[in-house]
C-alpha cells in the first residue's frame, strides 16, 4: 500500500488504481488479474443476468484471493437479484453507474459492503458522502462508452473542496503515471481507469479491438448517439459512422436499441460494433499486461506520499 492512503486503506489494496467496470468486457480474467497485481479488479455487471454474474463472481474467486469489486448498472431490471448474488458471496465492493444508487445503500451497509458510487459532478459527489459512501469516483467526458458533460480537469478540485470524510477517485482520460500524478495533485487520492485496460493482455476483447486503441490518434475518437440522451465516445468505424449519419436525420432514440449499445464483446467484427474507448486511446501504443501497467504507475504516484 502506498504510505497514508485512504483508497488503499479502506480497500485494502496495494496501490489506489481501480479498473472500471466495463459492462461485457470486465470479467473474471481482467479482474483477477488487476486484483492480483495489487490494484482493485472490479466485474462489469451491466444489463447481464444475475446468473451470469454469480459464474463471474465464483471464477473471479478462483482465481484471486484479493480484493475485487462489481459495478452494478442501476437500470438493469433484474438488478435486485444481481444484489443479492453480491450479497450471497460478499462480494467485497459494489460500485454504481447509470442512476441513483441511494435505494441500495442499506441493504450493502448492512453486510458490511464497501460503496463507491460513480458520478458525473461535485452536487453528487458530495451528496453519495452525506448518504454514507465509502468512497466516490467522478468521471470526466474523457472516458470511453457513455459520457457525461464536465471534465475530469474541472470535476477532481471542485468535488475535493466539497468532500469532507470520503476519498475522491478520478475516473476519465488517466493512462498513465503522468496523468495519475495530474489528478493526485488536484486532489484524487486514486484513479480508476478503463481504455488503459482494454489494451492490456488479460483483456478478453479480440486482438483487433486492441489493435483499433493502440493505433488510434485523438482524431479517430468520436462521440455519437447525443440524441438519445446518452452520448458514447467510441473509436471510429464503419458502426460508429452509421450512427453519425443517423444523428443527420433527427432520429427517435428509440431507434437505437440499448442493448447494441451496452455490449461490445470480444469475438464480434471490430467494424460493425461500438469501440468504446475514451481520448486516452491516442496515447496508448503499447499492449501491456495488467502487472506492468500497475506497476508503472504505482512507482510514478508512490513519488508523491
Amino acid at each position: 500500500m502506498l504510505k497514508s492512503n485512504r483508497v488503499c486503506e479502506i480497500l485494502k489494496i496495494k496501490y489506489p488504481i481501480l479498473q472500471g467496470g466495463m459492462a461485457g468486457i470486465s470479467e473474471h480474467k481482467l479482474v483477477s488479474a488487476v486484483s492480483n497485481a495489487g490494484g482493485l479488479g472490479i466485474i462489469g455487471a451491466g444489463l447481464m443476468p444475475p446468473e451470469w454474474l454469480e459464474k463471474e463472481i465464483k471464477l473471479t474467486k478462483e482465481l484471486s484471493d484479493k480484493p475485487f469489486g462489481v459495478n452494478l448498472f442501476m437500470q438493469n431490471p433484474r438488478l435486485k437479484e444481481q444484489v443479492k448474488m453480491v450479497i450471497k458471496y460478499q462480494v467485497p465492493v459494489v460500485l454504481t453507474g447509470g442512476g441513483n444508487p441511494l435505494p441500495l445503500f442499506p441493504y450493502l451497509q448492512a453486510v458490511g459492503i464497501k460503496i463507491i458510487p460513480v458520478v458525473p459532478s461535485p452536487r453528487l459527489a458530495k451528496k453519495m458522502e452525506e448518504k454514507g459512501a465509502d468512497a466516490v469516483v467522478v468521471e470526466g467526458l474523457e472516458s470511453g462508452g457513455h459520457i457525461g458533460q464536465n471534465t475530469t480537469l474541472s470535476l477532481v478540485p471542485q468535488s475535493k473542496s466539497l468532500l469532507q470524510r470520503i476519498p475522491l477517485i478520478s475516473a476519465g482520460g488517466i493512462y498513465d503515471g503522468k496523468s495519475a500524478k495530474a489528478v493526485f495533485i488536484l486532489g484524487a487520492e486514486g484513479i480508476q481507469m478503463g481504455t488503459r485496460f482494454l489494451a492490456s493482455k488479460e483483456c478478453q476483447i479480440s486482438e483487433e479491438y486492441k489493435e483499433k486503441i493502440v493505433t488510434a490518434t485523438a482524431d479517430d475518437i468520436s462521440v455519437v448517439l447525443r440524441f438519445t440522451g446518452h452520448p458514447l465516445r467510441v473509436i471510429k468505424n464503419k458502426w460508429a459512422e452509421e450512427m453519425l449519419r443517423l444523428e443527420e436525420r433527427n432520429p427517435f432514440p428509440e431507434e437505437i436499441k440499448a442493448e447494441k449499445i451496452v455490449s461490445s464483446l470480444a469475438k464480434e467484427d471490430v467494424e460493425n460494433i461500438p469501440l468504446m474507448a475514451g481520448v486516452c486511446a491516442g496515447a496508448i501504443k503499447e499492449i501491456k499486461s495488467c502487472k506492468e501497467i500497475i506497476e508503472e504507475i504505482g512507482k510514478e504516484i508512490s513519488s508523491l506520499s
